[in-house]
């Protein structure tokens, strides 16, 4: 059997067309964990779950987040009454029981964290755009103001380790919020 160069380009053009990693919808997310840490502090109410096993990742993601060195965290956001809040007035820190700071990065970063972690550097352009376009639909919208008529907000926001180390399980996880009236602590584990 003969295959022409022209065949086999056609046939990994249309092989790679897809995403890099397949991205579950983002209305297959399942419903918050029961257990989630939650704070009400009167017109807004939080509840945050971290993303914890590569399981969970898997599942969603298709991808090895831990490996990257991120910690996604699952957030929602209850707007109760009263006004809009400026949602990117708000400042997420997450520390472990080592008092250790993570910084919180963008949705970009992490495609980047998580294609250079998986030792992808060769990939359909298109590909990297669909898995750019289904991972960024789950980052939570802090550039938006959370009214009262939209309700609820959920998504995730996602920590980098320090050192850009592999997660491994990390203990007594407790997200702060600040930019409020009243500042947020959630105990996540």
């Amino acid at each position: 059997m003969v295959v022409s160069f022209a065949s086999l380009l056609l046939l990994c053009t249309f092989s790679c067309s897809n995403s890099l990693f397949k991205v579950k919808p983002i209305s297959a997310l399942p419903a918050m964990p029961a257990a989630a840490a939650a704070m009400n502090v009167g017109s807004l109410s939080f509840r945050a779950s971290p993303l914890l096993s590569d399981e969970e990742a898997q599942e969603l993601f298709e991808s090895n987040l831990q490996l990257a060195g991120l910690l996604p965290v699952r957030l929602e956001v209850v707007h109760n009454s009263g006004e809009a809040i400026e949602m990117k007035k708000l400042k997420f820190h997450l520390q472990d029981a080592a008092n250790t700071d993570w910084k919180l990065i963008s949705a970009k970063q992490a495609i980047s964290r998580i294609l250079k972690a998986n030792g992808i550097s060769l990939y359909n352009p298109n590909s990297r755009k669909t898995f750019e376009k289904e991972f960024r639909a789950y980052e939570f919208n802090l550039k938006e103001p959370l009214t009262h008529a939209e309700g609820r907000r959920q998504g995730f926001i996602i920590f980098q380790s320090v050192k850009k180390e592999p997660v491994r399980s990390p203990k007594s996880l407790t997200l702060n919020i600040d930019g409020l009236a009243q500042p947020v602590e959630l105990k996540l584990n």
